[in-house]
């Protein structure tokens, strides 16, 4: 009889993932999870030290989301959002434009960040057109951007590994790489973009690189100043995870259009919002004949389930004071990332609230880079999982994002199982 693992290897094709590498190797099958442990079929357990690829906050079974789950279903898990709302959908847009940064006022709901991104870059760009200004049809995005794998999203996405053989099905992006740049863009082209597109405080999937200080505020003022709209994907840094509820919350900026996403309903279901402001809003309404109609949505769009999952999310932040608690783990973190620059092969570490990550270089001095090929990364996260840590690499770069109910003995595990598994595999 097949096992579980043949199945795998036979059925399904998993993301992100070299196939072949995979059914080369015995995968690990996760059975349950309590708390930051995950546990898989053999009974073995691990530490989630990235969240479940970022996106469980509170812990695996925390019982307020579980029983709000299990109180919604007793009720409904999903009807129509086209011409119909419902109760969790309602309450929840109220929280979110309690919470968000001010001026963000309505809520439009989708599944994924991938489709939070496309929406917020559709209303970018019908918003001129309802404006008068079709012309405004350009979009501004950083070098080394990830912004989900959705056409739109790759459009504003820069990163070639993954984006590059999409690109005869992409639109053009005026690529930027620092502010000065997106000043004299903007200036340039006054009159043709639409929206400048940025991850808040740290751009993800490039290795968790943290933008200067200052530049997200400068970037809001030149927006303001030259007519642009400022798309803040707040997807990955959002609920939390850079310290803050917002990332935008720290340089006191109020974006234009927020896409937010992994951790809104605490890693239990797939739900997704992109909130924006009155103005875009009213620039939407009109009468039947004028089609100013937002012509996107999606089946699943404001669920009941997904609803009800987040508000028991945002209501553990709030009994659990959650924000308040994180800091003494965020200089945990911190501290145990910074212990690990002095080996031979970390040449970079980088930080921010529940975000950490080191580099690894081939020549620290030279920064001379492990090649690819030589899957540094993979085989470092592959160290750490034999020894009961579960994290994802991007390229060189090792990520901890452990959830935030993480007990501070199994972070100082998490980071001890870094620190040997960096010194032994290299």
């Amino acid at each position: 009889m097949d096992s579980l693992a043949d199945k795998d290897h036979r059925y399904l094709w998993h993301p992100f993932t070299q196939m072949r590498d995979w059914m080369s190797e015995e995968p690990v099958i996760i059975e349950s999870g309590q708390g930051a442990i995950l546990r898989d079929v053999n009974g073995r357990e691990y530490i989630d030290a990235n969240s479940s690829i970022w996106t469980n906050l509170h812990g695996h079974q925390h019982p307020k989301i579980t029983q709000a789950i299990k109180g919604q279903l007793d009720r409904i898990a999903h009807s129509s959002f086209l011409g119909l709302s419902n109760e969790p959908a309602i309450q929840l847009a109220e929280k979110l434009v309690a919470i968000a940064p001010r001026g963000l006022t309505r809520v439009f709901y989708s599944d994924d960040g991938s489709t939070a991104m496309e929406v917020a870059i559709k209303m970018a760009l019908q918003y001129w057109q309802h404006r008068k200004q079709p012309q405004r049809a350009k979009f501004v995005a950083f070098a080394d951007a990830y912004h989900g794998d959705t056409l739109g999203a790759v459009s504003v996405g820069g990163i070639d590994l993954f984006h590059s053989a999409f690109r005869p099905l992409l639109f053009d992006v005026i690529r930027v790489n620092e502010i000065a740049h997106v000043a004299q863009i903007l200036r340039e082209h006054r009159d043709a973009v639409a929206a400048v597109v940025i991850e808040p405080l740290v751009q993800g999937t490039a290795g968790m690189r943290l933008w200067k200080r200052g530049l997200l505020g400068e970037l809001r003022r030149l927006c303001t100043e030259l007519g642009a709209l400022l798309i803040a994907d707040e997807v990955m840094t959002g609920f939390g995870r850079t310290g803050t509820m917002f990332a935008c919350e720290q340089e006191g900026v109020t974006p234009d259009l927020m896409a937010v996403a992994k951790g809104l309903t605490g890693g239990y279901l797939p739900l997704a919002a992109t909130l924006t402001t009155e103005e875009i809003f009213h620039a939407f309404l009109g009468d039947y004949g004028e089609f100013k109609t937002f012509f996107h949505g999606h089946s699943y769009t404001g669920n009941q389930l997904g609803c009800a999952a987040a508000l028991a999310n945002l209501q553990v932040f709030e009994e659990e004071h959650t924000l308040k608690a994180l800091q003494p783990k965020c200089d945990q973190l911190r501290a145990g990332l910074e212990a690990m620059r002095q080996f031979p092969h970390v040449g970079d570490m980088r930080h921010i609230g529940m975000i950490g990550a080191i580099e690894l270089f081939q020549d620290v001095a030279a920064k001379e880079p492990f090649p690819l090929t030589d899957r540094m990364g993979i085989k470092v996260c592959t160290e750490m999982r034999q020894r009961g840590v579960l994290t994802r690499p991007i390229g060189n770069t090792i990520v901890l994002m452990p959830p935030y109910c993480i007990r501070d003995e199994q972070l100082e595990r998490v980071l001890s199982v870094l620190a040997e598994s960096v010194q032994t595999v290299p």
